[in-house]
């Protein structure tokens, strides 16, 4: 329905707190929500020269007998990743430190780009998606892959007797994860711990539905691509297996 957005710095650049709401108006847009308000406060104190920080908070609506919740989640259902265009503005404390200890220049070629612009680019917002989506198929869980990566946002979507089987080489993981990888000398468990690793979002659904949802996804460019299934989990077993 809405977002408001909140603004603080220790001294207010017009310019910069102009092209930060702007983008998140442009934000708010591909979410189909409107920005109604927000809040902008100097703190001299808290804050050392014009450094920002920014927040927001969204507030939606939905019937109760639309929440998509665990209870939908059955053994056989599908798996489908909507890729990423990158980070997704998670992992930068860990990407910090890997530029600052492999001693990168950001204005490298990279990706058609440079380096810099790469580790930039904007989180995709998938909310238009996944509406048309389920208005023509049942969407039993949804997981938005953020910070925690696949490993742990999956699980909260899942009941205690289902198990996630993520099979890793059914999408081509991009480019600047493997420079990430490379560069801080990152294991693999970590990289799937902080870093979306090229899925920015997870849906399940029943298999009968698999073909019609992939078709209405990548119908939308989204590039949508089944990546795992619901598989039947027992109690000493965890509930994402990446294989």
């Amino acid at each position: 329905m809405f977002f408001l957005d909140y603004f603080a710095t220790g001294g207010l650049n017009v310019a910069t707190a102009k092209s930060v709401v702007s983008g998140i108006g442009a934000g708010c847009e591909l979410a189909g929500c409107a920005l109604i308000g927000g809040e902008t406060a100097e703190m001299p104190g808290m804050y050392s020269g014009e450094d920002y920080d920014v927040a927001g908070f969204a507030v939606g609506v939905v019937e109760k007998s639309e929440i998509i919740d665990q209870s939908r989640v059955a053994i056989g259902d599908m798996l489908i990743g909507l890729k990423s265009s990158g980070a997704h503005s998670n992992g930068y404390s860990l990407i910090r430190k890997i530029l600052e200890v492999s001693n990168a220049n950001l204005s490298t070629e990279f990706a058609g780009g440079t380096l810099g612009e790469t580790l930039l680019t904007p989180t995709m917002i998938y909310v238009k998606t996944l509406q048309e989506l389920s208005e023509s198929v049942q969407i039993n869980a949804l997981a938005h892959i953020t910070g925690g990566g696949l490993i742990e946002n999956i699980p909260r979507v899942l009941p205690a007797n289902a198990r996630a089987h993520i099979e890793l080489t059914s999408w081509n993981r991009p480019a600047i994860f493997d420079w990430l990888q490379e560069k801080g000398n990152v294991v693999d468990s970590e990289m799937h711990r902080t870093f979306n690793c090229g899925i920015g979002m997870l849906v399940c659904v029943a298999a009968t539905d698999a073909e019609n949802a992939l078709a209405i996804l990548n119908k939308n460019s989204e590039s949508a691509v089944l990546i795992g299934k619901i598989i039947e989990r027992n109690k000493d077993e965890k509930a994402v297996a990446l294989v």
